[in-house]
């Protein structure tokens, strides 16, 4: 390595000697790596990126669907939405290879009873798509006929319109979807059909649209409405919740809100679903249990109020007293 010595016009001062600074070696034929870079050898920084977001969007997913599986019953229409979730995983992974893909028509007939399970696993669905990319937001906009028909012509189109407006990028969840048709050729209803079907066409890309209802009506309301049918390729049904599964989400219920049945609570418990199942023909759902339930925490707070104080456990524990049939 070369030496350069400087002798200064003054001879009583020293020489400056200069040495150059070793300069940076590499492996025969690697270019050097950024600092702070983070790429592992062999990727580049933008590929080391797109295989963490690709992992974090995989962990998204997986945290919803294990919320799905935790739902009680539904056996049905979670092996559905599997299959949905797994149909449009497999559609993108044929456009990368560019391959041709069926496009994603994803909107929905939900058919069932109320309190079944159908507005909660639409707003699971709408983040699972925006999760896989399907949809920008995700959000659900929930509503009914009457967001939707006015009362005047031209009205009926414009509410519908505001409507799909808000659901872009989500799910437009309407419930009853049958009382739209319910009104006759001259009912405005029909105006909200047109409207509706034009937003699948023009919004195809960036809206889901799920028609919700009983099972028969729905099936009416699309015997009447031919060409609906067509337009929504996925129809889901939703059972009603089995006398097992009723308990479950009792018991599931109680368990939330910090309260315990005693063994004979449970049992009458048991009792009460059994007759409300052979009295109601709509008493397998959830809206049942829930008003048993929150009735039930009045029953107690009225028993406990007569004490002066009470205890934790007295707090936490339902009797079988506490259970009323009667105003269910």
């Amino acid at each position: 390595m070369p030496i350069r010595v400087t002798f200064r016009p003054d001879r009583q001062a020293p020489p400056v000697v200069e040495s150059p600074q070793p300069s940076e070696t590499h492996p025969q034929g690697a270019p050097p790596l950024r600092k702070g870079s983070g790429a592992a050898p062999g990727k580049s920084p933008a590929s080391f990126g797109k295989s963490a977001a690709q992992a974090t969007e995989k962990e998204r997913v997986n945290e919803i669907l294990s919320e799905l599986d935790e739902l009680i019953g539904l056996v049905s229409v979670k092996r559905l939405i599997r299959e949905l979730q797994a149909y449009v995983e497999i559609q993108k992974r044929r456009t990368r290879e560019k391959l041709v893909a069926e496009p994603l028509v994803l909107h929905m007939i939900f058919r069932g009873n109320p309190g079944t399970g159908k507005t909660t696993v639409a707003r699971i669905l709408g983040r699972l798509f925006k999760e896989m990319g399907v949809l920008q937001k995700g959000h659900i906009i929930e509503c009914e006929r009457a967001d939707l028909v006015g009362e005047y012509i031209g009205h009926t189109a414009q509410k519908t319109r505001e409507q799909v407006k808000k659901a872009l990028g989500g799910v437009l969840f309407i419930d009853e979807a049958y009382s739209l048709a319910r009104g006759g050729e001259k009912d405005f209803g029909k105006e909200a059909i047109d409207a509706l079907v034009k937003a699948m066409e023009d919004q195809k890309d960036s809206l889901i649209l799920i028609l919700a209802g009983y099972r028969q009506e729905m099936e009416w309301f699309l015997q009447t409405n031919p060409g609906l049918r067509s337009r929504f390729p996925i129809h889901i049904d939703f059972p009603d919740y089995s006398l097992e599964e009723l308990l479950a989400i009792g018991r599931s219920m109680f368990s939330q809100r910090q309260y315990t049945l005693t063994p004979e609570a449970q049992e009458s418990l048991r009792r009460i679903l059994q007759g409300l199942l052979h009295l109601h023909p709509y008493a397998g759902n959830a809206r049942l249990i829930r008003n048993l339930v929150e009735r039930t925490i009045r029953k107690q707070a009225v028993r406990l109020f007569r004490n002066a104080s009470s205890t934790r456990e007295e707090l936490m524990e339902i009797l079988a007293a506490d259970l009323d049939w009667d105003e269910v």
